[in-house]
């Protein structure tokens, strides 16, 4: 699992794209073991389930990703009596 985990690297998947997140805040063999951690996750599941894994793609991560970020700031700014305006985006 951690080789497979760490092959994930370069991948333009959703996981791969877990994994180079992961490894920014954490080092590289923190990350791998969570990465694989995951994988054993998905692999149970599809094998105990029968159900087929379809990767949502890298795109899709990083933009519920963002709505996440986005969401905890907005409530954060909230409790502190402010209020979070996006910046116009420049083309």
């Amino acid at each position: 699992m951690r080789l497979a985990a760490a092959a994930l690297h370069k991948s333009q998947s959703a996981l791969g794209a877990y994994f180079r997140r992961l490894a920014a805040r954490l080092d590289r063999a923190k990350a791998i073991t969570a990465v694989a951690h995951k994988l054993a996750r998905l692999i149970y599941t599809m094998l105990t389930k029968g159900e087929e894994y379809t990767d949502q793609g890298q795109d899709n991560y990083e933009e519920r990703y963002r709505q996440r970020v986005m969401h905890y700031l907005a409530r954060r700014t909230e409790k502190l009596g402010m209020q979070l305006v996006p910046a116009p985006q420049s083309t």
